[in-house]
């Protein structure tokens, strides 16, 4: 309006009250100064104002009391919003994945995204990076809340959200509780660690050579990631080492470094005689199939987004038959019509899609890992990122966590020696409750 004044349309501006042309006094000396001066006159139908000196006061003070009551009513509706806060009532905003808005403008679990959510904390939990994650949810055809395609920036805001530990937050109002939790506050501080430890992770494509337990292996004094470091000798030769990310930045540890070679053979060598067991093997594809057997989550989520786009394209139909037809309703009928046929497309891929193997083949498929050759650095990479979760070195053992449950062993650096040779070339396991260098006996931690 302000604007077309300029091209002399008009020369008044009738408004109900001096409230609904502006509530800051400011603004409205403002923009009237403007009006006046291209030759356009405000009058209040409600309130009316001389053009005397008298006026000019009255004004002021009726456009004062607008500008007062706006900031009162503003303190009122933050203070109902606390209290609202306070007994866990949503205050508006974007209503996160796996909530649905319930009774009493509170949040409840919505049962078909809610298991989403907890698959995507337990599979970054798990060890799987961010990209991979997007790209399979994208893949399966779902949605965030608001029907976009999933992205790293979507997936970091869901890892990062207290509310799927039940913490409800409104300004400096904290409610521990206040909402129902999604996931489990041990796995939501697993994926804090991890997102932080992976914010300082260094780019493997930055190294000169292929660093296999890059992101695996940490520190076992002040549980840094352990990055890479090379050196050239007297003779000219390079050396490779894994080194404390602390220690590297002159920090406060002290840990050696460690040589990538003979660390990654001592991950695969352990590896393989740890789980390319008959009986390890077979329990692990139990787990697998009682995975396996568990609801999927993606076409229930596909299905929720069909049922919602067929609502929205009755609506669009219901305008129609009302007499709404405008090109928007047209683009928007069709672009729903689309996305109807895509998700049903969609749920038949994710339908097809899910085989369930055997045991057998389960077994099958493990097995292969047994008959490698450890001195191939495409087999080596294959143990390790099939494998291996984490590795903490400390100064004379060592920790192995793997992908599986109960999946954790610790063994000495003597014991690896001893047993298989320094340099590493021996393949038969330690033989269990054999002594440790530190008086215990050598097992399995569960």
């Amino acid at each position: 309006m302000i604007k077309d004044s300029e091209h002399k349309l008009f020369d008044v501006v009738l408004i109900w009250k001096l409230d609904r042309f502006s509530r800051d006094r400011y603004d409205s000396a403002h923009y009237k100064r403007i009006l006046k001066k291209n030759g356009v006159k405000v009058i209040s139908v409600k309130e009316n104002i001389s053009d005397g000196p008298e006026g000019i006061i009255l004004e002021s003070m009726l456009e004062g009391y607008a500008e007062y009551y706006s900031a009162e009513l503003s303190e009122k509706i933050h203070r109902g919003q606390k209290e609202n806060a306070l007994k866990g009532k949503n205050n508006g905003g974007g209503i996160p994945l796996g909530y649905v808005l319930g009774p009493e403008q509170k949040l409840v679990l919505d049962p078909i995204t809610a298991p989403l959510v907890q698959e995507i904390f337990q599979i970054y939990a798990d060890g799987e990076i961010v990209r991979t994650i997007v790209e399979d949810f994208n893949k399966r055809g779902l949605k965030t809340k608001s029907g976009k395609s999933f992205s790293s920036n979507s997936f970091n805001r869901i890892l990062k959200n207290r509310k799927y530990i039940g913490e409800y937050q409104y300004q400096d109002v904290i409610i521990p509780g206040g909402v129902p939790a999604i996931v489990s506050e041990d796995i939501f501080y697993q994926v804090q660690a991890r997102l932080e430890k992976n914010k300082h992770a260094p780019a493997t494509a930055k190294a000169d050579v292929d660093y296999l337990l890059t992101t695996k292996l940490f520190c076992g004094h002040c549980e840094r990631m352990m990055v890479s470091e090379s050196g050239t000798s007297h003779t000219g030769d390079k050396h490779y080492y894994y080194k404390c990310g602390g220690a590297k930045r002159k920090k406060d540890c002290k840990k050696k470094s460690v040589k990538k070679d003979y660390i990654e053979r001592a991950a695969v060598v352990l590896t393989v005689n740890r789980v390319l067991q008959d009986e390890e093997i077979s329990r692990i594809a139990d787990s697998i199939i009682s995975l396996q057997n568990s609801e999927d989550t993606t076409v229930p989520a596909l299905k929720k987004q069909l049922a919602e786009t067929e609502r929205g394209i009755e609506n669009m139909l219901n305008a129609i038959q009302q007499g709404i037809l405008t090109s928007s309703t047209k683009d928007r009928l069709e672009a729903l019509e689309k996305q109807k046929e895509d998700l049903k497309i969609a749920i038949m891929q994710a339908e097809l899609q899910r085989p369930k193997y055997t045991k057998e083949q389960i077994v099958s498929w493990i097995s292969q890992f047994k008959y490698g050759d450890v001195n191939s650095r495409e087999y080596q990479k294959r143990i390790i990122d099939t494998f291996v979760n984490a590795i903490f070195l400390f100064d004379d053992y060592l920790a192995i966590t793997y992908n599986f449950k109960g999946g954790t062993e610790t063994i000495t650096l003597k014991d690896i020696e001893a047993v298989y040779g320094s340099d590493l070339n021996a393949l038969s396991p330690p033989r269990k409750g054999s002594l440790l260098s530190n008086g215990t006996r050598e097992g399995f931690l569960f």
